[in-house]
C-alpha cells in the first residue's frame, strides 16, 4: 500500500522556510555538542575508556533514530511528530546533564542522538512543500541551517565548557529544544497521511528501497564516505589542539565552527545549480574539493593550514549533501520520508565509522594516521563518484 500526500499542500513562504532551518540546525547541534567538549568529558571519567566513544554512540543513537523513528513522517502526522521529538531532546539533554557515570552519560548520549533525527524529520517536509522547480533551493536553505547548527553547536559548546562546564551546555541545550518545539507547534500546517499502514510494514518498504533503488545506494553510500571524512576531523580537532604544539582548550575549538560557516553560504547556490544542471556536476565538486581538504591537512600541518582545509572540507560535503538530497528526492514523491530514512541512516552509520576510526588512528598514530584515514574516506566517496558518473553516461547511451 502507498502512502499518497495530500493533493493540495500549504505554502512555503520565507518566514516558514526560514523558521524550518533555524528548528533543523538547532536539532542536529545536539548531536554534536560534545565534540569540542571531549577532552573535559574524558577528564571527568579518566578511568573509563568509553568517554572517549561519547561521540560516536551519540551518531549511533541518530542513525538507530533514522531507521527506526524517521519512516514515521510517513505515517503519522508530521507537525505533531516533530514537536514531540522536540521534546525528548529536551529531555534527554537534561538527562545527560545530570548523569553522574560514564553509562548515565552514554545512556542518554544514545537517546539523544536518536531524538535529534527530528532535523531529518523537518527536511522532507520542506520538500513536500516546496514547488518542484524551487525544490532544490528550498532544500539547499534548510540545510544550510543544518550546516550552520553543526558548525555553531561546536562554537556554543566550547565556550560553554570553557567557562562554565560540560554538564552547563547540555542544560542550555533544554530551552533551546523547548523552544524550538513552540517555534514548530506555531508555524508548520497540519500534514496527516491520506492513507495509514502497519508499522512492520513501513519498515519493509523502506528495506525495499534500498534493494530497488541502485541510484539511492550509490548517493547513500558516497556521502557516508564524506560525512565519515567529515566526522574524522571534527572528532579529533579538540585532541589536537590541546597538544602542547598548540596548547589551546575547547574555546577554540568551538571558534573552527566559525571558519567552516563559509560552506553554508554554498548550499543555497548549490541547490540552484541542481535545478538548473543536474545534481551530478555538484556531486563530484564536491567530491574533489573534500579530498583536496584532506590532502591540506595532511601536508600543511600549521594552524593556518588546518583552518583552509575545514573550510574546504566544509564545503565539499555541504554541496555534495544537498544535490543528494534533490536527486533522491525526486525518485519517488510519495516516499520522502523514507528515502530519507535510507539515505540519512547509511550517512551517519559514515559518521559513526569516521569518528570511530579517526579515535583509533589519533591514539595510534596521531594527526598523520588520522588525516591518511580521512583521505582515505573522501578517496573513496570520489571514486564511487566517477563510477556514478560512468554508469550515468552507460545507460544515456553516450
Amino acid at each position: 500500500m502507498q502512502i499518497q500526500e495530500p493533493a493540495e499542500a500549504p505554502s512555503l513562504g520565507r518566514g516558514r522556510l526560514f523558521a524550518m532551518a533555524l528548528a533543523t540546525g538547532s536539532a542536529v547541534a545536539n548531536i554534536y555538542y560534545n565534540q569540542p567538549m571531549l577532552g573535559m568529558i574524558e577528564r571527568s571519567f579518566p578511568h573509563s575508556p568509553v568517554a572517549a566513544l561519547v561521540p560516536t554512540l551519540t551518531q549511533v543513537g541518530y542513525a538507530l533514530g533514522l531507521l527506526l523513528l524517521l519512516p514515521l513522517g510517513d505515517l503519522l502526522e508530521r507537525r505533531r511528530l516533530v514537536v514531540v521529538q522536540f521534546l525528548a531532546v529536551a529531555a534527554a539533554s537534561a538527562l545527560a546533564a545530570l548523569a553522574t557515570g560514564v553509562t548515565g552519560l552514554v545512556v542518554a548520549s544514545v537517546l539523544i542522538g536518536a531524538a535529534a533525527t527530528v532535523a531529518q524529520q523537518i527536511v522532507p517536509f520542506v520538500a513536500i512543500l516546496a514547488t518542484p522547480e524551487r525544490r532544490g533551493q528550498a532544500i539547499g536553505l534548510v540545510m544550510s541551517g543544518l550546516l550552520a547548527g553543526i558548525l555553531f553547536s561546536r562554537t556554543l559548546a566550547g565556550f560553554v565548557a570553557r567557562y562554565a562546564s560540560w554538564q552547563a551546555m547540555f542544560w542550555v541545550a533544554v530551552p533551546i529544544a523547548l523552544f524550538s518545539a513552540l517555534l514548530m507547534a506555531w508555524c508548520l500546517p497540519r500534514h496527516p497521511t491520506a492513507h495509514k499502514m502497519r508499522y512492520r510494514e513501513l519498515l519493509a518498504s523502506t528495506a525495499a528501497l534500498w534493494l530497488h533503488e541502485p541510484v539511492l545506494r550509490r548517493a547513500s553510500f558516497t556521502q557516508a564516505m564524506l560525512f565519515a571524512a567529515f566526522s574524522a576531523f571534527w572528532t579529533v580537532l579538540a585532541l589536537r589542539l590541546q597538544l602542547p604544539a598548540f596548547h589551546l582548550g575547547a574555546d577554540v575549538a568551538g571558534l573552527f565552527g566559525l571558519v567552516g560557516a563559509v560552506g553554508v553560504a554554498m548550499a543555497p547556490l548549490a541547490g540552484r545549480v541542481a535545478d538548473r544542471r543536474g545534481p551530478y556536476l555538484v556531486i563530484g565538486l564536491g567530491t574533489a574539493v573534500t579530498v583536496l581538504a584532506w590532502l591540506v591537512f595532511g601536508g600543511w600541518g600549521s594552524l593556518p593550514g588546518m583552518v583552509v582545509g575545514v573550510v574546504l572540507l566544509d564545503f565539499g560535503v555541504q554541496v555534495a549533501l544537498v544535490s543528494h538530497q534533490h536527486l533522491i528526492y525526486g525518485l519517488h514523491p510519495e516516499f520522502k520520508s523514507r528515502l530519507n530514512t535510507v539515505f540519512m541512516t547509511i550517512m551517519f552509520l559514515g559518521g559513526a565509522l569516521g569518528s570511530a576510526g579517526a579515535a583509533l588512528a589519533w591514539q595510534h598514530g596521531g594527526w598523520f594516521a588520522v588525516s591518511l584515514f580521512g583521505g582515505a574516506l573522501a578517496l573513496v566517496a570520489l571514486l564511487s563518484q566517477f563510477r556514478a558518473h560512468r554508469l550515468q553516461y552507460v545507460n544515456a547511451g553516450i
